[in-house]
């Protein structure tokens, strides 16, 4: 099930029309193959064989699941184009920064940028608007992006996504409080997230973790369902801590169910064993995919997408009813 928001537009057209694209990246282990893109240019580059650099800087954690299929996309979009990509990372936001700066002082021909910290993040991104580099958003920052002068943006509606997930958990039937759990303090995706659930599901309150230490996250989750016995959902905001929560509902007998965002194939299995009762998918290797091909088609053809609204790549639920379908992606690590 999809679910759209009242406010934006959203171009599922040319979504849609770009899934060739990627299903032509892959192979049945998720990786780029040299098909080149629909009337690409011979050998991928730009008319008169100029060949471009496009930066990815994201606030990815090392280790973490999610943006590797981010990445992954990102790479089949560049193999496939013949784009040199300069990918980069930091999840704290002054380092970030530095890296956006540091794509701006390289001269590359265009910049992908993940603002989860907008505040930090954005004015440099802005510089390199104003000096005529294209930059796209994804990922994070959906209010955002326009005021930073990023040209399009592709991810998901968090807000919409939490009230979808508030609003299932209500008509599940369970009861009790739900807990939303949050790894990255300041992240304005994840903070949405979590409002979004608590306008539809009547008692909610928030958790903070730490993130960068999973077993910390499963001890905080436990310990929290030790003190409070009347949690009966936990909402995690990523596949990594489905499973620590997952962990710490076993070990301590609690009969709390669990929803999160975002999946990997570990997830997926939880999802299909029973342990997790579903996720909304934002898509992340699409997110990747799309980020460098149309900054690609912007600096060889002038395209923009979106007609100056986001590019939603989300949500959509990933439940009992459609996981033997996903599964196979999930195993592939491209969803």
């Amino acid at each position: 099930m999809m679910f759209r928001s009242a406010k934006r537009a959203t171009v599922f057209a040319a979504v849609l029309a770009s899934a060739a694209l990627v299903t032509a990246a892959c192979s049945s282990q998720g990786g780029a193959q040299n098909s080149g893109a629909a009337n690409a240019p011979a050998g991928g580059t730009a008319p008169g064989g100029q060949k471009y650099t496009i930066a990815m800087v994201t606030h990815a954690p090392p280790g973490d699941t999610f943006w590797d299929k981010i990445q992954s996309g990102a790479q089949a979009a560049a193999t496939q184009l013949g784009v040199d990509l300069k990918y980069s990372n930091d999840p704290d936001s002054g380092p970030q920064a530095t890296l956006v700066q540091n794509a701006i002082d390289s001269k590359v021909d265009a910049i992908a940028v993940s603002l989860a910290y907008p505040d930090a993040v954005g004015p440099v991104l802005k510089k390199a608007s104003d000096a005529g580099i294209p930059t796209v958003a994804f990922n994070a920052g959906l209010d955002q992006y326009q005021k930073y002068g990023a040209k399009m943006y592709f991810g998901s509606d968090e807000d919409v996504a939490g009230q979808a997930v508030g609003t299932r958990l209500s008509r599940s039937g369970g009861t009790g409080k739900a807990i939303c759990v949050i790894q990255e303090q300041g992240n304005v995706a994840l903070e949405t997230r979590c409002a979004g659930v608590a306008k539809t599901y009547p008692n909610v309150e928030i958790l903070q973790v730490n993130g960068r230490d999973l077993p910390s996250v499963q001890q905080t989750i436990g310990a929290k369902l030790q003190e409070d016995p009347s949690i009966g959902y936990v909402v995690t905001l990523g596949a990594d801590y489905a499973l620590a929560a997952a962990q710490s509902v076993s070990s301590g007998n609690s009969q709390a169910k669990i929803a999160t965002f975002d999946l990997n194939k570990d997830t997926a299995q939880a999802i299909k064993d029973g342990k997790v009762l579903f996720a909304v998918d934002q898509q992340p290797y699409l997110q990747g995919f799309m980020s460098v091909q149309m900054l690609w088609l912007n600096l060889t053809n002038g395209n923009d997408l979106g007609g100056g609204k986001a590019v939603l790549t989300g949500p959509s639920y990933v439940d009992s009813a459609n996981i033997d379908k996903i599964l196979q992606f999930a195993n592939n690590n491209t969803r």
